[in-house]
């Protein structure tokens, strides 16, 4: 099948698949005319990199992870340490998300948000820190 159509069944654009294809994550087979001629076994690989990417993994880790995909022998601990890095991962940058959350929303309630001047944002920004978190 054609680009547009491995686009059309793995949810991924043209360009995203030839970048897939330019980083080697995906080599594509070509038709006697040169153009690129992709199975359903390329889509289901693209399909996998595609929900690999929303989960947050990156160009790397799909790479890691596809060749697990592809390797029947894998051993599912190798597969699992990946995700459990990026859980961890994640868990760290939610716990830095939480904390920038609460600093700004203690910012936030002791700003007025009226015509005077003085603004704790603007302090607190600017490392007067008269407001505590």
């Amino acid at each position: 099948m054609n680009i547009g159509n491995a686009a059309e069944k793995s949810g991924l654009s043209a360009k995203t698949i030839r970048y897939y294809e330019d980083i080697g994550l995906l080599q594509a087979d070509r038709a006697g005319n040169g153009y690129r001629d992709y199975s359903m076994s390329d889509v289901h690989r693209l399909r996998f990199l595609q929900r690999s990417r929303s989960l947050g993994f990156s160009v790397e880790e799909c790479r890691q992870l596809l060749s697990l995909y592809s390797d029947k022998d894998r051993e599912s601990a190798s597969v699992k340490a990946i995700a459990k890095a990026k859980l961890t991962e994640i868990d760290r940058k939610l716990a830095e998300l939480t904390e920038l959350r609460d600093t700004l929303r203690v910012l936030v309630r002791s700003c007025h948000g009226d015509k005077r001047p003085d603004c704790p944002i603007i302090e607190g920004l600017g490392g007067k820190d008269r407001v505590a978190a």
